[in-house]
Parts: structure tokens; sequence; C-alpha cells
């Protein structure tokens, strides 16, 4: 029995006459847990891609960031990533808290490569999990049921610039979220944020725009 393919699948792979060739890949390549060489790959990315349904059943995808090493391989079926701060909506681990079924996709733009990963995620508010990630609101443990390598035929190369200044553990104490300073946004940030755009001042959101669209590092 397939672990991927459901009839809509079939009937599809039926339709192009590739069956054969999807049975193929699925046992040569798709795996219920994670080998050494996923391992190495996962922990050495600095960023994926997160898939989760919402309540209403709609997909949505987000990117992930921090620095090497911020997904943890914890054994072969378990990975652990934190969730930093973001804008408030807390769509992904909204949407993990009411369907824990995910996606992960992990890419390398300059080799090109890319690993897929499915799994079922829980949320972590607190305690050591989300003590040993800097700067980390929670934690996503994900307990994995299937990874497989795709073909990186239409990954474009990419060189990388640059870390992201804001990526936890870049600099000694992470910057300060420069949109949160826009004076538009001042009655509705938390007192801790007032408290620091007190000192930092404020900006506009035509500045902040400008930084966003000339690709300011500072944006």
């Amino acid at each position: 029995m397939s672990r991927l393919f459901g009839d809509i699948h079939r009937a599809m792979q039926m339709a192009f006459d590739t069956r054969a060739m999807a049975d193929r890949i699925e046992m040569i390549a798709v795996k219920p847990e994670i080998d050494n060489d996923a391992k190495a790959f996962i922990e050495s990315r600095e960023m994926f891609f997160l898939s989760t349904i919402d309540h209403m059943g709609r997909p949505t995808v987000s990117y992930k960031g921090g620095v090497a090493g911020f997904i943890r391989v914890l054994d072969a079926n378990t990975l652990l990533f934190p969730s930093y701060d973001g804008n408030g909506m807390y769509l992904s681990m909204g949407n993990i808290s009411g369907n824990a079924e995910i996606g992960m996709l992990f890419i390398d733009f300059e080799k090109p490569f890319r690993l897929r990963a499915q799994g079922r995620a829980e949320v972590i508010v607190g305690g050591e999990e989300v003590a040993g990630f800097k700067d980390a609101e929670m934690a996503v443990k994900v307990s994995i049921h299937e990874v497989w390598m795709n073909c990186p035929r239409y990954i474009h190369r990419y060189k990388k610039v640059e870390t992201s200044r804001y990526a936890p553990g870049v600099e000694e104490n992470t910057p300060f979220c420069e949109w949160k300073r826009i004076d538009a946004m001042q009655d509705v940030v938390r007192p801790a944020e007032r408290e620091k755009v007190e000192q930092l001042g404020t900006t506009t959101i035509e500045d902040w725009m400008n930084k966003v669209v000339t690709g300011d590092r500072r944006a």
C-alpha cells in the first residue's frame, strides 16, 4: 500500500501513464525516518518552507529562517525547531494547534538540492525545549511520517549574500523589529515593545517601505 498516493493521484498517474514510475520513485526515495544524510542536510539549513492547514481546511505556506542548526534532528523520527517573534498573527502556530499535519520543504539553492518531509507537529509553549533556542517564543516538535529527496531539475541556482541580522544568534543582541517602530503601530504593539520604541524612536510607514523596496538590510 502506498504511503503517498490516494485514488485521485492514481487516476492522474493512470491518465498520464506514470503509475509504474511513481511507484518506483516511492519505493526508492520515500523513507519513514530520517537517515544520516537527511539529518546532516536538515541541520545545515538556515531556512525552510512550512505548510500547514487552517481552520477552514485551506493550505498555507510560510518561510521559516534562522541560523544553521536551528532545525534539530532529535532522533530518526523527530525534528524540533523554534518559533520566533513574528507579526502577531500566529498563523502557522495556530494552524498546527488545530491540525497537526504539516509539510516541510528544505532547499539548498547553491547545489541545488531539496528534501521534503511530512509529519505531525506539536506546539510547545515553555520548558527546556523552548529555552534551548535563543529568543524563541515557542518550539515545534515534529513526528516524521515520510522523508524523501526531490529531483532538483527546476531549482534555480542562487548564491547567498548574507544571513539576516534578525536571525537570533547572528548578533549578540538580536535587533528590534524595524516595522514595530512605525508610528501607526504604536497603539497596538505590546507594552514591552512600546518601551523599546520609546528608546529607539519611531519611524513612518513610508520610510520603512522604502527600506523594504530598496533592499535595506535594516528593514
